[in-house]
């Protein structure tokens, strides 16, 4: 923050020391070389564009985009206690858990600078607003950071549109100032209704626009989150979430524009490491 902006093309002094070959600016590789731009990113680059002056960065560091996830019915409090110390240790941006989770996991993650998300109207979104707005508080009052609700996906496909809206904007007041992500449930949803369900959602005020829940059947694509991300625009952002499983999936969605990982192979992930499962 306050310094300078680096410039696009600066004067190359050595040869890049992820491909080897002169240096013609990281922002060329996104968009031509994908293959160059994975190992730039594992060197730690700082944030790449995929062409000059436009923004869509890859992570400098994965692990700080990425909501360590564990939303399973049967989690129990030691996969918590695995959760919370893997957050720590890898310095995820959050753990991302059920409700009832959200006490016990701040008090384990205290002072570790890792967020505690959790979920509203999970995983359906088929419930009132007002149980939304009321899990919405109680979430918040228990210390949870982040919010991410369902949108209620019936409505949606029903064409009530405001309804929809209300649903959001509603739970985005309950949890102000808490940033509220809106999971559309993507593989539900034809590519218009994906269109309309994140406009509405920037339309409520939310701050993030999300994929999948990652119990629908279908998680997250790049071809849906570069969609979304065109709808939104900057003033926005998208979470990927279901089916990122590798660190190629990860750099593949943040190319494409997210800014927030959804993930429960978090750590084979920035291991470099792909692991087979679905869901999450």
């Amino acid at each position: 923050m306050g310094q300078s902006p680096t410039p696009l093309n600066p004067t190359p002094k050595t040869p890049c020391k992820a491909t080897g070959q002169e240096c013609i600016s990281c922002g060329w590789s996104v968009s031509r070389r994908p293959e160059d731009t994975r190992k730039i990113v594992k060197l730690g680059a700082c944030r790449i564009s995929s062409r000059p002056q436009v923004g869509a960065a890859v992570a400098p560091d994965i692990a700080g985009y990425i909501d360590h996830t564990l939303l399973k019915p049967e989690t129990t409090l030691e996969q918590l206690d695995e959760l919370c110390a893997e957050a720590a240790k890898y310095k995820f941006a959050s753990v991302c858990i059920n409700p009832v989770h959200i006490r016990y996991c701040k008090r384990r993650l205290q002072g570790s600078g890792v967020m505690v998300v959790t979920v509203v109207g999970f995983p359906l979104g088929a419930t009132s607003t007002a149980a939304k707005v009321a899990e919405t508080r109680r979430a918040v009052e228990d210390g949870a950071d982040e919010i991410d609700m369902v949108i209620n996906i019936g409505l949606l496909k029903s064409t009530a549109y405001r309804d929809v809206e209300e649903d959001i904007r509603r739970v985005v007041k309950a949890a102000h100032p808490k940033p509220v992500k809106v999971i559309i449930e993507t593989s539900k949803l034809s590519r218009e209704e994906k269109v309309i369900a994140s406009a509405l959602s920037k339309a409520a005020g939310a701050h993030f626009v999300k994929t999948s829940t990652g119990f629908g059947g279908g998680g997250a694509t790049a071809e849906d989150v570069a969609l979304m991300k065109q709808v939104v625009g900057r003033d926005i952002e998208v979470k990927a979430s279901g089916g990122v499983r590798s660190i190629d999936d990860a750099v593949k969605m943040l190319e494409a524009g997210a800014t927030r990982l959804g993930a429960s192979a978090s750590v084979a992930i920035v291991s470099g490491k792909t692991v087979k499962s679905s869901g999450y």
